[in-house]
């Protein structure tokens, strides 16, 4: 590839704007930092719009990467590793990052213009879980993932970005408030399925539901909240050996997506 920019001087005012967006957002933000190779081109597939890429000076950047940001008219910009230090301070430093201006938030008409079932998480709050939940669903033609009292700010924080492996861009992803989702729930004509403990269904009988339906499912500990529980036409729990308490929400996730999957098997 051509030779590259390097942004080199740590005062140079261009870092200190990385290092602002490097900061954890507080509120909806426009423009943010997607870090990491895979993150970076799936956020570039999705048609996120980035303002530049770059890369540590001292690391040959990915041929796959540049070429992608070529096509797309990204452009790429090195950086040497004081400024990266001075970017990112005491973290972790991605071997290669870009500012993206963030999609405006989701809203219901784009779930209403999709296919697949609807995973609602309410109450679910690390965001580890919420992101891997989020790369299930796309691996899984969910139609998308509403998110009900997460306490996240925007679907860009970075951890979220980072677990989903970028994925986050891929489908809609809501933030909303627990009135407007059942208001939506109890319009959208969608069967909810409330995911829990004590459900009567089996993952396997999921397969014979027909057409799109709502996935519910809460915290490990507290399960749904009532106001949506009370939506539900249907329970379903996952039989695991009485020795385990439970099992992680993202990995309950992805079983009954999967048994949802094997329908058109």
């Amino acid at each position: 590839m051509p030779d590259l920019d390097v942004l080199a001087d740590p005062s140079d005012p261009a870092v200190q704007r990385l290092s602002d967006l490097a900061k954890p957002a507080r509120g909806a933000v426009r423009t943010a930092i997607i870090e990491d190779q895979e993150p970076l081109v799936q956020a570039l597939h999705a048609g996120v719009r980035f303002i530049e890429v770059y890369g540590e000076s001292t690391r040959e950047f990915p041929d796959d990467l540049a070429a992608l940001c070529a096509e797309l008219r990204v452009p790429v910009r090195l950086v040497e590793p004081a400024v990266l230090t001075k970017v990112f301070r005491s973290e972790k430093r991605p071997k290669v990052f870009g500012v993206a201006n963030i999609p405006a938030p989701a809203r219901f008409s784009a779930l209403a213009e999709g296919t697949g079932d609807v995973l609602v998480l309410d109450g679910v709050k690390i965001v580890g879980n919420i992101g891997a939940i989020v790369r299930t669903a796309v691996g899984l033609g969910a139609r998308g993932v509403v998110l009900v009292d997460s306490d996240l700010p925007t679907i860009a924080d970075r951890r979220v970005v980072r677990a989903s492996r970028g994925h986050v861009f891929s489908v809609p992803v809501l933030l909303e408030s627990r009135e407007r989702v059942a208001r939506w729930l109890a319009e959208s004509g969608l069967r909810v399925v409330d995911v829990d403990m004590d459900g009567s269904l089996s993952p396997e009988s999921l397969g014979e539901l027909e057409g799109d339906v709502a996935l519910l499912l809460g915290a490990e500990k507290t399960g749904a909240s009532d106001v949506l529980q009370a939506l539900a036409a249907d329970t379903v729990s996952v039989p695991i050996d009485s020795r385990v308490e439970s099992l992680n929400v993202s990995v309950v996730a992805g079983i009954v997506l999967y048994a949802r999957s094997r329908r058109s098997a």
